[in-house]
């Protein structure tokens, strides 16, 4: 099912059905049959939710959430690191999509949060960690950075392209994903 104007509690409670099915080691009933991916050729896409993830290789937000082609639009960034690229990309699937959902996915055992809380590691990956530090400040404790760097992606998500949660409009949720478990945990932000 794509967004055909999915509200954001809707499309939430979608993936959150995804996950539970993903966490019980379900098959994936995400459709990625030939007759989908030319429905989508032909009639454009129309994901019912946005999700900001890691660049990581565990981290695969239409596993996670059980998804088919066209289903979720996935913005994939070392460290889930939010700048102009990335702020686009979110505006353009909410304005052009309508996407009415945009999920902001930290993890465990994220290797851009743990190069910023070893120091700086030069070359370009300098640009990442320098975001992450804006978010982290002092803070030592990785799952503690990793939430905080969550909230910063969410914070500049809502203040940059002004998405202040409103009963219609779009809501933007952070999240963390335990790659061991597979369970997705939305965080109070």
């Amino acid at each position: 099912m794509h967004s055909e104007n999915l509200s954001a509690a809707e499309a939430l409670q979608k993936l959150k059905d995804g996950n539970q099915r993903y966490i019980e080691a379900a098959t994936n009933p995400g459709d990625v049959s030939p007759q989908i991916r030319q429905k989508t050729c032909d009639e454009g896409q129309k994901p019912y939710a946005i999700v900001v993830a890691c660049s990581d290789s565990r981290v695969i937000p239409e596993s996670i959430f059980t998804a088919g082609i066209g289903e979720i639009f996935v913005i994939r960034v070392a460290g889930n690191v939010m700048d102009n690229h990335q702020l686009g990309s979110v505006e353009y699937a909410a304005d052009h999509l309508g996407c009415k959902l945009v999920v902001v996915l930290g993890h465990e055992h994220c290797g851009a949060v743990g190069a910023a809380l070893q120091g700086n590691p030069g070359g370009f990956v300098q640009y990442i960690t320098d975001e992450i530090h804006r978010a982290i400040g002092d803070e030592k404790d990785e799952y503690k950075a990793c939430c905080l760097n969550v909230k910063r992606a969410v914070d500049l998500i809502r203040d940059k392209l002004d998405m202040k949660d409103s009963e219609d409009g779009v809501k933007v949720y952070g999240a963390y994903y335990h790659i061991g478990s597979g369970a997705v945990d939305y965080l109070d932000m």
